[in-house]
């Protein structure tokens, strides 16, 4: 049956009601655009349910039916794996209804949460209980859990805290068939069997509907330290990552790199923005301090840090945050830098890891390959050094035309990727893999591992309903 027909439309609505199974276009319209606007979709249905018993319902129907259904958190991805499919007839999901904390354990120190929780409002509840949730990223005002579950997302504390693959402990899950998993344990030690949780953390909605999750929450520290540090290069950068863990060890919960150019970007288009150094600098670094004793072990760590780095002629300038508001300000511009591209003109972007000790050597080779394809190309590339994640984007030549620069997306991402495998790295570090890097990652991966993870995707999903066309191709 076509989910077009109204009275398809009809029996969805049955369950979740009719003001949560949406057809105005006008409605739907925001749903069906990709953040970077790389992908267009069409969808004749978005619906709202409010429980995980619906979602069950909603998959019953749709396997039932053949109906595709496309699983949307907050749109914030930047790979289309949320973007339902152009002329097809994809039903959207979202469950930004399923928005509640179902309950918080200080004493285990886990949270329990619908997938639908943004997560500002996951921090907000845990630092109200003297608790940190560590996942920082520049959307969490408009993400949602079950999305940064379903891309186990990293953002800026992966080198403390680890992704949300390591920040989970358990999930409540809806599998195509309508069948609902009840993996919502507290156990941060359980040998029983396969690792259920692990396929669907990570896996982009292909394979069922993430509805719950246990997560992991931590003391909230006590010092906290944050310096912004101009260099000469990457490799002065490296060294100093090196003598910052080796000071800091766990206590180092933040390194990020920037390219001068992201700097002059984000002070020059983001308001409110300043560059915190005097003088400009060819490369910055970002570093964060968390101690769980007490604030002057912090400053007495950080202090130590930067006179050593300088003494060692590795970092030219330093300034520490004399406030938590300046702390902010260093972090806002780091997390501004994506959205400070945006008034240059189109951008090339590219999600990468690397080994850390490769971090200068890729830099220098894709400066050098990219500039050789496109010599006015602009390259602003940041990112978490800690973990060897880089976003290398590139922004177009000044007064380039911005649709013919964006044309070239796929022969710049053969560049940087395959550089980037050359040194034994990951096309994909975060981000993930949508409908983006799809074929490509069929290209890359050994042909067992393709086949294996497309029949884990027809053992969960034997319809081939659930976000069809995307991560592979079943």
């Amino acid at each position: 049956m076509n989910s077009f027909e109204p009275a398809l439309i009809e029996r969805f609505a049955a369950i979740v009601g009719d003001r949560n199974a949406i057809t105005d276009p006008a409605e739907i319209a925001p749903h069906l655009v990709e953040t970077r606007g790389l992908y267009h979709g069409a969808s004749p249905l978005l619906l709202r349910p409010a429980s995980t018993e619906e979602v069950s319902a909603i998959m019953r129907l749709a396997t039932e039916t053949g109906t595709p259904i496309v699983p949307q958190s907050g749109n914030t991805g930047h790979v289309g794996g949320q973007t339902p499919r152009e002329g097809k007839s994809d039903v959207l999901l979202t469950l930004s209804r399923m928005n509640r904390v179902r309950e918080i354990d200080t004493s285990a120190n886990v949270l329990v949460t619908d997938a639908g929780c943004i997560l500002d409002t996951i921090h907000e509840v845990a630092t109200k209980h003297d608790r940190l949730f560590p996942l920082s990223l520049g959307s969490q005002g408009s993400c949602q859990i079950g999305g940064n579950l379903s891309t186990n997302a990293g953002g800026t504390q992966v080198l403390a805290y680890g992704n949300m693959r390591q920040l989970c402990l358990g999930l409540e899950v809806v599998l195509p068939t309508g069948e609902i998993w009840d993996g919502l344990r507290k156990l941060k030690k359980d040998n029983t069997g396969y690792d259920l949780r692990d396929l669907f953390i990570g896996a982009e909605g292909t394979l069922g509907v993430i509805t719950g999750a246990v997560l992991k929450l931590f003391p909230c520290p006590r010092g906290h330290q944050v310096a912004f540090a101009g260099l000469e290069s990457a490799e002065d950068a490296l060294a100093f990552f090196e003598m910052a863990a080796a000071t800091c060890g766990p206590s180092l919960t933040g390194f990020e790199l920037m390219v001068r150019l992201g700097v002059e970007f984000t002070v020059r288009h983001i308001p409110g923005v300043r560059d915190p150094l005097a003088e400009p600098y060819p490369w910055y670094v970002l570093i964060d301090i968390s101690t769980f004793d007490s604030a002057e072990s912090a400053e007495r760590m950080m202090q130590g840090l930067l006179e050593n780095a300088f003494s060692a002629g590795v970092i030219r300038d330093a300034t520490i945050a004399a406030s938590t508001a300046q702390a902010r300000a260093f972090w806002h511009l780091r997390e501004s830098m994506s959205n400070a591209q945006r008034p240059e003109g189109g951008s090339i972007k590219h999600d990468v890891s690397v080994p850390v000790s490769s971090i200068p050597a890729f830099m220098a080779a894709a400066e050098k390959a990219v500039l050789a394809h496109m010599p006015a190309a602009r390259i602003c590339a940041f990112g978490h050094l800690g973990d060897g994640n880089i976003h290398y984007n590139i922004s177009q030549p000044v007064g380039a035309d911005k649709a013919d620069f964006i044309g070239r997306w796929r022969e710049v991402n053969e560049i940087v990727h395959g550089l980037v495998l050359s040194f034994n790295g990951s096309i994909s570090a975060e981000h993930g893999i949508g409908q983006l890097k799809r074929d490509e990652l069929a290209a890359i991966r050994p042909p067992i591992e393709i086949d294996l993870m497309r029949r884990i995707k027809h053992a969960f999903d034997p319809a081939g309903i659930m976000n069809p066309d995307k991560v592979i191709v079943s």
